[in-house]
């Protein structure tokens, strides 16, 4: 977990019951996801494998860990869970390295919060050397907050990484907001008590109490997060 808050930054959000926000990486922040996929497809391609289609929107927005074991029970590739890891990072981190393209509306809504002094954290399943470079695409000065998925016992779908995240910026997750492109992400937020909007990116994502859905990050301002929280409260 890396953290660089400011000592003046406020956590009212200009007196809005709004805390905090809170932002998935890949699929959310940046077009990434596919990447994640065709790093998973040349890596059993060399193993002698071909990898269903239809497994994309199992292992989509997954841990590292349950996404690769997953494909190698179905492949039954030989290969072990942490050699899988670090060949799928190596390839991933190779296609980043060429440019990371910005989910529309991302550039847009990271200023916005910044402009407003919104404590913002990012959250993602993704490990710490991959973070770190995006973050450095992305612009450091944006995140009050990182958490990498290497960095927290349990990653999402589990609570842990919105729970650090939410301790992290002193922020009661009842009134934080966090911004998710797959329901792994979203049962993890939800999970720790966060309230939710889902912008679908693989695969899609059904509405609920307390959760909203929307086609695109172009439908999320700060003004659409703040209600999510004064629905609540």
């Amino acid at each position: 977990m890396t953290s660089t808050v400011p000592t003046a930054m406020t956590l009212t959000a200009e007196g809005s019951a709004l805390q905090a926000v809170f932002l998935d990486m890949d699929g959310t922040l940046v077009d990434t996801e596919g990447f994640w996929w065709d790093a998973e497809r040349e890596a059993f391609a060399a193993l002698g494998h071909v990898l269903d289609e239809s497994w994309r929107d199992i292992v989509v927005g997954g841990p590292m860990t349950r996404s690769a074991g997953f494909l190698i029970e179905a492949t039954g590739a030989d290969i072990t869970l942490a050699e899988l890891t670090v060949l799928l990072n190596d390839r991933f981190e190779a296609r980043i390295s060429r440019g990371v393209p910005l989910m529309p509306g991302a550039a847009r809504l990271l200023a916005e919060l910044a402009a407003h002094e919104v404590p913002t954290a990012l959250v993602s399943a993704s490990h710490r050397r991959i973070i770190d470079k995006i973050v450095h695409s992305l612009g450091p000065s944006h995140f009050a907050l990182t958490v990498a998925g290497d960095e927290v016992p349990r990653t999402k779908p589990h609570p842990d990484p919105y729970l650090v995240a939410a301790r992290g910026l002193d922020a009661d997750p009842a009134r934080c907001a966090v911004v998710e492109d797959t329901a792994t992400g979203v049962a993890a937020a939800e999970a720790a008590g966060c309230r939710v909007v889902a912008v679908p990116s693989v695969a899609p994502i059904a509405a609920a109490e307390g959760r909203v859905v929307v086609d695109s990050l172009e439908a999320v301002d700060l003004a659409f997060l703040r209600t999510l929280i004064t629905r609540v409260n």
